[in-house]
């Protein structure tokens, strides 16, 4: 595989990554990520909440976390508290309901902050990968498993590469703000 092909390969992981930490972030709207990054101690063990129930959105402000044990309800929703997400879970019988408050402006704004920190490290994370994958491609034409000619092509296909990962990212970035900063 040329190395091109490989920095494209993990700047494609970087954006992935990027995709999924972007779901995490609040929105107007109730979402099942919010919970991804929640972890609940039972049975002796650290696990997620989507092992241990099932999630859904039946109202636009609302999440509901339906145990698959109801004993475990307790932990979900203490665990849920704990993660310092803004969320106030309501066990009731055997289900978890959690309210999603409206966010205020400076929220917002936060969250968007939070946001642009993730966007800065996918970023630099892509010009990480470019930067290595020169690197690769010089070393091999000091080894003389890369002409001159095919040198400059890998470099001038990973830049390409490169632009084409920072806009994605930068576009992701830009919808997502948008859907946090609409009422």
């Amino acid at each position: 595989m040329s190395v091109a092909k490989q920095a494209k390969q993990q700047m494609d992981n970087v954006i992935e990554f990027f995709k999924n930490e972007l779901k995490t972030l609040r929105t107007g709207r109730a979402n099942t990520a919010l919970l991804d990054g929640v972890s609940v101690e039972v049975y002796g063990t650290q696990m997620r909440i989507k092992e241990l129930a099932s999630v859904s959105t039946p109202e636009p402000r609302q999440i509901l976390i339906t145990p698959f044990d109801p004993q475990t309800a307790g932990p979900i929703a203490k665990s849920i508290e704990k993660a310092n997400l803004n969320l106030l879970p309501i066990v009731e019988k055997q289900m978890i309901r959690i309210n999603v408050p409206p966010m205020d402006e400076s929220m917002r704004k936060t969250i968007v902050k939070q946001g642009k920190e993730k966007k800065e490290k996918a970023l630099v994370s892509i010009r990480e990968v470019r930067r290595k994958f020169n690197e690769m491609a010089r070393k091999q034409k000091a080894d003389g498993t890369l002409t001159e000619d095919i040198l400059k092509k890998e470099e001038k296909l990973i830049q390409e590469h490169t632009d084409q990962a920072c806009k994605e990212v930068e576009s992701l970035f830009a919808a997502k703000e948008k859907e946090i900063l609409t009422i």
